[in-house]
């Protein structure tokens, strides 16, 4: 009893670092950047910001170690790691705030969401720490030590400005919805009529004798509707391969104008790839015909606010206006397509 009091008593530092890592946390997620009157400096933030993670990591493996065998460390030892771990804490979220909201949403989310990772991974050790018996190093506290590690070594990878920011995002929309066009391929060379070449007498058809469960399967007239909207995903693929070309070819960040122009392009574009899975979901059979014409309405309007933001922002070189006209108009052709046959299936 007195043994558990003892360690209860030691590790009590341990449970108030919980406490003050998790309002970090939570002050990192939900806070307001502190948006300085003076000039800010890109370079220096991120020579900073990169140093205290550096050092956030050095203390989380401090931390590690010193509970990674007995003895249990004396109370005074207990309370100098904890105070260096919220003093690297601390110094890491304080340099995240410095990050105005003028150098680009989209930039400070992506340092925002690093930073969170990190004192998660923080908050993960500290609970494996505390939760576990104090014998040896287990495969649990390896494990939460090397996720620290790890994401305090991807700030080495994060874009370093708004533009950068914007085009991983825009490439990672890329890969999403050229994920959903394979998925429909696949499907559509998968999921085939089990009777689709028997012969079937209309009078077994009509007693739903001689098909099978068409829930299962496309008929023919559906495999034309789908082919038919995936043009319109095609456009979504298009449009986001060009719209990340003008991005990184003309995405410029003179002005506070600029960088925000970047960011609408952004905001706009995160709209398409959930847009294409709800279309995609609504063609598995037993394809949901109201809940297309829903879906692709919404695609196409979603792709017309982002072809339209491009056409008004800095990064439409005169060059890029034929592309951007050009998809616009593939959209509103797609889009006629599928309702006018949707409309003469009796949609």
């Amino acid at each position: 009893m007195s043994a558990d009091n003892s360690r209860s008593d030691v590790l009590l530092p341990l449970r108030n670092l919980v406490n003050s890592v998790k309002c970090s946390r939570d002050r990192v997620r939900d806070g307001e950047s502190n948006e300085c009157s003076g000039t800010f400096s890109l370079s220096n933030f991120w020579e900073i910001l990169n140093e205290s993670v550096k050092a956030t990591s050095q203390e989380a493996t401090k931390l590690s170690l010193i509970f990674s065998k007995p003895p249990l460390p004396s109370e005074e030892d207990c309370v100098k790691i904890a105070e260096s771990v919220q003093k690297s804490v601390l110094t890491l979220s304080t340099v995240y705030f410095w990050l105005p909201k003028s150098q680009g949403m989209t930039l400070r989310k992506i340092v925002r969401d690093a930073t969170a990772e990190v004192l998660d991974g923080l908050l993960q050790l500290l609970d494996v720490i505390l939760s576990s018996p104090l014998q040896s190093l287990s495969q649990e506290q390896l494990m939460s030590t090397g996720g620290v590690w790890a994401a305090c070594d991807q700030f080495n990878q994060l874009p370093k400005d708004n533009r950068s920011a914007v085009l991983a995002v825009l490439t990672s929309y890329v890969g999403l919805v050229k994920d959903a066009l394979e998925e429909m391929d696949q499907a559509l060379a998968e999921t085939q009529d089990p009777f689709g070449d028997v012969l079937v007498d209309d009078d077994e058809d009509d007693e739903g004798m001689g098909r099978g469960n068409q829930d299962t399967y496309w008929s023919e007239l559906d495999r034309h509707l789908v082919g038919q909207c995936q043009g319109l995903m095609k456009a979504s693929g298009a449009s986001l391969r060009k719209l990340s070309s003008a991005v990184r070819n003309n995405g410029e960040m003179e002005t506070e104008e600029k960088i925000a122009q970047l960011d609408d392009l952004a905001d706009a574009a995160k709209d398409i790839s959930p847009s294409v899975d709800d279309l995609a979901l609504s063609l598995y059979p037993p394809v949901d015909r109201p809940a297309v014409n829903h879906n692709v309405c919404k695609l196409a309007c979603v792709l017309k606010k982002v072809l339209e933001i491009t056409r008004s922002s800095h990064v439409c070189a005169e060059a890029d206006v034929n592309w951007v006209e050009f998809l616009s108009g593939a959209v509103d052709h797609n889009l006629e397509k599928v309702q006018s046959l949707l409309h003469n299936c009796g949609s």
